[in-house]
């Protein structure tokens, strides 16, 4: 069974460059072979054998190992210190920012991001990348198209202001999708943009392994600049930031020394 399942791993590493020993081992067996058997399959090996041929099976697939639970304004303490300490501070010498938003899922995040610094900030110029490996999940945040629940944390005048309802469905204004370029992208296999002044990622890394981890914290420091901030989740304190070249700015708030 276990060689099985390492016959597996190699071979999605091969197809599609994702590397699930770089996830915590025992939580990603239970969620796959939770799927496999919701599928009919007994082997690991006629499961891959049947993604090679289907692509919903695929898709589905990638849809499991990455985790989309997202909504906006998650943790909306964490927004209001973004607000009033991080921008500020990344504003001091500029009046435009360059924004990543890692993993970001279904878009809530890096729409959250734009809806800010649009309402906050309107004098400044802000591009934002957003990215994540699952491309199901690209395409529903391209859509920009939400359920009332993921909204719940988001102010109601913002609600009202940058989006139109629609049979409970929330479609975001076009001028915020504007400001942003959603791109598929590996944490751990491609390579990370450079100069940004904000990297948010949060509540990803707590399915990475640690040394995983390791290599994704020095990678977003060399991503950002110099006075940048990387912004995690609530379970993702950096224990040793120092090691990174990073300094606790304030709660999940690290910045580039």
């Amino acid at each position: 069974m276990m060689d099985e399942y390492i016959g597996f791993t190699k071979n999605i590493k091969t197809k599609l460059g994702i590397d699930l020993n770089l996830y915590k081992e025992a939580q990603m067996k239970r969620r796959l072979t939770s799927l496999r058997n919701k599928r009919g399959f007994t082997t690991f090996k006629t499961y891959f054998d049947a993604m090679n041929k289907e692509e919903v099976l695929l898709n589905e697939f990638v849809d499991r190992i990455t985790i989309n639970v997202s909504e906006f304004y998650r943790n909306p303490k964490r927004w209001f210190v973004l607000e009033r300490e991080i921008v500020p501070l990344l504003l001091q010498n500029t009046n435009k920012l360059s924004i990543w938003s890692a993993a970001c899922s279904t878009g809530e995040e890096p729409y959250s991001l734009a809806i800010l610094l649009n309402e906050y900030f309107p004098k400044i110029d802000f591009q934002i990348i957003a990215t994540d490996i699952d491309q199901n999940a690209l395409e529903k945040a391209k859509q920009g198209v939400y359920s009332e629940q993921s909204l719940k944390e988001l102010p109601t005048h913002l609600k009202t202001k940058y989006f139109t309802e629609n049979h409970g469905l929330y479609a975001i204004n076009s001028s915020l999708k504007d400001k942003i370029v959603f791109k598929k992208h590996n944490l751990l296999a491609d390579s990370y943009p450079k100069n940004m002044d904000l990297i948010v990622c949060r509540n990803v890394l707590i399915y990475f392994t640690d040394p995983a981890k390791e290599i994704i914290y020095q990678n977003f420091s060399t991503a950002l600049k110099s006075g940048g901030v990387l912004f995690v989740g609530s379970t993702e304190q950096i224990f040793s930031p120092g090691s990174y070249h990073l300094s606790l700015k304030d709660t999940f708030f690290y910045e580039k020394v």
